[in-house]
């Protein structure tokens, strides 16, 4: 009895032995004809300020997707607004050896060394929206923010402020992006004789600080015509600090990026624009540069001039943005499917 008991062990041992080296076999035959299928995959990685502000979850989304639509797949990171989080995701896309590194910069002069370390390993990097200063960029892609400031202006004039005062709440200073916004805005201002009683920044992108400065200078706010805010999140909570002293609605209050709630706020009263910058066809145009770069092929279009950084002249691509009021809101808005009508007039009945 023992010695067929043995004899069985035996035989069902032999048996799983010859099935683990089949399968074994199947494994490395099926490796051998489909040998790393990553190795011929382009890959991009995107290193994203972070998604406090709105728009930046739409241009992910589209990127990715018409990224993927090329035959790319695209390693989306979100630094969380810390610069040095920043850099140890590039960093990251350089030991993956990606093809390209898009980023949307949280500082603007912070990024050279690292984008250097990009170079050397042969990888190509795009800024996206904000120029990275004095780095070895080989593409800018954005709006033409000179544009967006001089939109800005011209509806507080269209608006009647000509001979008036402004106050200015811009974004983060280490965004390259808002000097070039403010510097286009205080032209037309000047060309009206607006005066520009104070000025202030949100560091970060804190919108919350906007808010903490209308209610700290409630006077000096309320000797003017307007607010000028660098974009729809710092707007937001300039009208709610406005609202609590029974400003809002009589202040004239710009943005940009055409956030819902802005949008909401713009047939409301409350903001008398915003300025929309079609993400869609921008993370497309940059979806098809990376994916181009990443061939080796050069870049080029109608939309491709040239900018400097500081340290090189480089291709550009600039697109146009539009500016929305609450006469143009359904045909630029609604028609074109960036938010529908039933949220934009939620609370108007």
């Amino acid at each position: 009895m023992r010695k067929n008991e043995k004899k069985i062990l035996v035989l069902i041992l032999a048996f799983f032995s010859a099935l683990a080296l089949c399968c074994c076999s199947n494994t490395v035959t099926q490796d051998t004809q489909n040998p790393d299928k990553q190795e011929d995959k382009l890959t991009i990685g995107m290193s994203f300020d972070s998604f406090v502000i709105e728009r930046w979850q739409r241009d992910r989304d589209i990127f990715v997707q018409a990224a993927k639509e090329l035959g790319a797949e695209v390693n989306v990171q979100n630094a969380n607004g810390e610069v040095e989080e920043q850099k140890q995701q590039i960093e990251y896309f350089i030991k993956k050896k990606v093809d390209v590194i898009v980023i949307v910069c949280i500082d603007s002069d912070a990024l050279s060394d690292t984008i250097k370390s990009a170079h050397e390993a042969g990888i190509k990097v795009i800024a996206y929206d904000r120029l990275i200063n004095n780095a070895d960029i080989d593409l800018y892609i954005s709006f033409d923010n000179e544009m967006v400031g001089t939109l800005m202006g011209q509806s507080l004039i269209d608006n009647g402020i000509a001979g008036g005062k402004v106050v200015m709440v811009g974004g983060s200073l280490a965004d390259n992006n808002v000097s070039l916004v403010e510097d286009a805005f205080e032209k037309v201002m000047n060309d009206n004789n607006v005066q520009i009683a104070d000025r202030t920044h949100c560091d970060g992108w804190r919108a919350e600080l906007a808010a903490d400065y209308i209610y700290s200078h409630r006077v000096l706010v309320s000797d003017c015509d307007a607010v000028m805010c660098g974009n729809d999140n710092v707007a937001s909570q300039v009208v709610n600090a406005l609202a609590v002293q029974r400003l809002a609605g009589k202040m004239l209050v710009t943005g940009q990026d055409a956030d819902l709630e802005a949008c909401q706020r713009i047939v409301e009263g409350t903001q008398i624009m915003t300025v929309y910058k079609p993400v869609e066809k921008l993370a497309h145009r940059a979806a098809e540069c990376a994916v181009a770069m990443a061939k080796g092929q050069e870049i080029s279009g109608e939309d491709v001039g040239t900018i400097s950084n500081g340290k090189k002249e480089l291709p550009c691509v600039k697109l146009e943005p539009v500016m929305v009021t609450k006469d143009n809101m359904d045909e630029v808005i609604i028609d074109s499917g960036f938010h529908s009508r039933e949220e934009v007039y939620l609370n108007i009945k």
